[in-house]
């Protein structure tokens, strides 16, 4: 089985097993804006950083959500993806029922109110940019494999697990790739 390069916003990128770049080794992408021309724009989904948002937005109401990687450029940005675009102004649907960004005050109101729970958002400093032509270089060179999306990935997958599990969802020879030890020198 070939792999798809036909990506697209929403679509998933997940590295191939053997990356070394430490930003994105055993990393799982959710593309959130994705022009040939222009570039692309994403967040890695599966690097928490053990702190939370109240430790890094001040004035932010007391919600026990944990911060991610979203990638090495601008990581001194703060990015959320969430399941309440119905709610939350100026989102932008990226996947069926996965949601970019939005109004940040009006975010703030619903998290006091407990409208917005912890299973319905997650934050990333950072996020994961590439220029025009850039990705599907890196796509043909065989850096990514290309996946769907589930929504269980950004707001109830196991970051220790994400990647081989996101692999074995693409199928066929991805499932055995899945199964290879991330440092195969300890096989």
């Amino acid at each position: 089985m070939t792999q798809d390069f036909a990506i697209h916003t929403g679509t998933v990128l997940l590295a191939e097993p053997f990356m070394l770049d430490p930003n994105f080794r055993r990393s799982v992408i959710l593309l959130c804006d994705h022009d040939e021309m222009e570039g692309s724009i994403g967040f890695v989904l599966n690097r928490p950083l053990n702190m939370q948002v109240n430790d890094l937005v001040s004035g932010f109401p007391e919600f026990p959500s944990e911060i991610h990687f979203g990638g090495p450029v601008a990581t001194d940005t703060i990015h959320f993806l969430h399941t309440k675009g119905n709610m939350l102004n100026q989102s932008r649907e990226v996947s069926p029922g996965v949601y970019w960004g939005g109004d940040f005050e009006q975010l703030k109101t619903l998290v006091e109110t407990n409208l917005i729970k912890t299973d319905d958002i997650r934050f990333y400093v950072g996020y994961s940019g590439w220029g025009g032509g850039q990705l599907m270089d890196e796509m043909h060179n065989g850096s990514w494999v290309s996946a769907q999306m589930n929504r269980n990935y950004a707001f109830k997958g196991r970051a220790d697990k994400m990647w081989k599990q996101a692999m074995t969802d693409v199928g066929a020879h991805f499932s055995v790739i899945a199964q290879i030890p991330e440092f195969i020198s300890l096989n």
